[in-house]
C-alpha cells in the first residue's frame, strides 16, 4: 500500500516560517554568495531557481524531508517573504526545473558552505557540553537511505537483504558531533561497504586540543588512536572485552595505564 506524499500546511505555521528565519539567519546570503563565487557556481543569467535560492533549497530539504521537493520549496518561498528578503516568484518552477537547478549547483559549493559554517556552537553555560573544562565531542557512525536511482547505486552501493536486495541504496556516514548540541562539525562519507574505521581518519583530523573526544569500542585501534592523540585532543573511548590490555603502570588514585600496539590494531580493525 502506498503511502500519500508527506505535506506541509497550505498556510504555512509561524514555526515553519522562523525556522527558516533561522536558517537565513544562520547561513547569510553573503556567505552564499562568497561560496557560490570561489566554487564557480554562481549564477551566469537571470532564472527562475538562482543559485542562492537553490542552494537555501537544498538546506530546506533536510529541515522537512518527509515533504515533498514542491511543497520545501513553496514553504521556503514563503518565509523568504515574511522575512522580507525580497521573495523570489519561482512558485511555478517544474519538477524537471528543480531537478536541473540542483544538477547545475552540483555538490561542490555545498561542501565547502559546510567547511565554512560548521564547528562547535556550545558556550561556556550549555549543559551537557564541557568536562572539567574540555569540550565533549563524539565520533560516531550511521547509514542513510537515498534515492532508488542506478546513478547512487553505482556510487554507494546497495545493502543485501534476506530476499534479494534493499528498497533503497545507503551511504556511510562518520561524523564528529559535539555532544552537548549534537551539533556535527566534520564529516566523512563513504560507500555503504566501507567500514567507519576506514572513513574516521578523516573527521579525527578536526579534534582540537580543548576537546575530550568520546568514541565507540568499534573504533580503537593503534592507528586511530595515534592520529587522535597528535591533534592534543584528550581521548575516552571503550574497548572490547576480549581486547587484552596488561596493565602497564598503576596510578596512585587507582586508575591504570596500558600499552596499545600496532601489532593490535589488525584486530580492532
Amino acid at each position: 500500500m502506498t503511502r500519500p506524499p508527506a505535506r506541509l500546511p497550505d498556510s504555512p505555521r509561524i514555526s515553519d516560517l522562523v525556522t527558516l528565519g533561522v536558517l537565513t539567519t544562520t547561513v547569510p546570503a553573503a556567505l552564499i554568495d562568497a561560496v557560490l563565487v570561489a566554487t564557480q557556481r554562481q549564477s551566469q543569467r537571470h532564472r527562475q531557481l538562482p543559485a542562492p535560492l537553490v542552494v537555501y533549497y537544498v538546506m530546506a530539504l533536510a529541515l522537512y524531508a518527509q515533504a515533498s521537493y514542491g511543497e520545501v520549496l513553496r514553504c521556503l518561498l514563503e518565509g523568504v517573504r515574511w522575512l522580507r528578503l525580497g521573495g523570489l516568484d519561482a512558485l511555478g518552477a517544474t519538477k524537471s526545473a528543480i531537478t536541473r537547478a540542483r544538477i547545475r549547483l552540483g555538490v561542490t559549493p555545498v561542501r565547502e558552505l559546510f567547511q565554512r559554517v560548521a564547528h562547535p556552537i556550545a558556550d561556556p553555560g550549555t549543559p551537557g557540553a564541557w568536562y572539567r573544562g574540555r569540550r565533549l565531542v563524539s565520533v560516531d557512525g550511521t547509514t542513510i537511505d537515498l534515492p532508488d536511482t542506478p546513478e547512487l547505486e553505482a556510487q554507494f552501493g546497495r545493502p543485501a537483504a534476506s530476499r534479494g536486495a534493499s528498497s533503497f541504496p545507503k551511504l556511510r556516514l562518520v561524523g564528529l558531533i559535539e555532544t552537548g548540541t549534537h551539533a556535527m562539525f566534520a564529516v566523512a562519507v563513504g560507500r555503504y561497504d566501507t567500514s567507519e574505521v576506514r572513513l574516521t581518519p578523516r573527521v579525527l583530523q578536526h579534534l582540537q586540543p580543548n576537546m575530550l573526544c568520546l568514541a565507540d569500542r568499534a573504533f580503537v585501534g593503534f592507528e586511530l588512536w595515534r592520529l587522535a592523540v597528535a591533534t592534543g585532543a584528550d581521548l575516552l573511548w571503550r574497548v572490547r572485552l576480549n581486547h587484552k590490555l596488561p596493565c602497564h603502570q598503576r596510578l596512585p588514585d587507582g586508575s591504570y595505564l596500558r600499552a596499545l600496539r600496532l601489532a593490535q590494531a589488525a584486530s580492532t580493525q
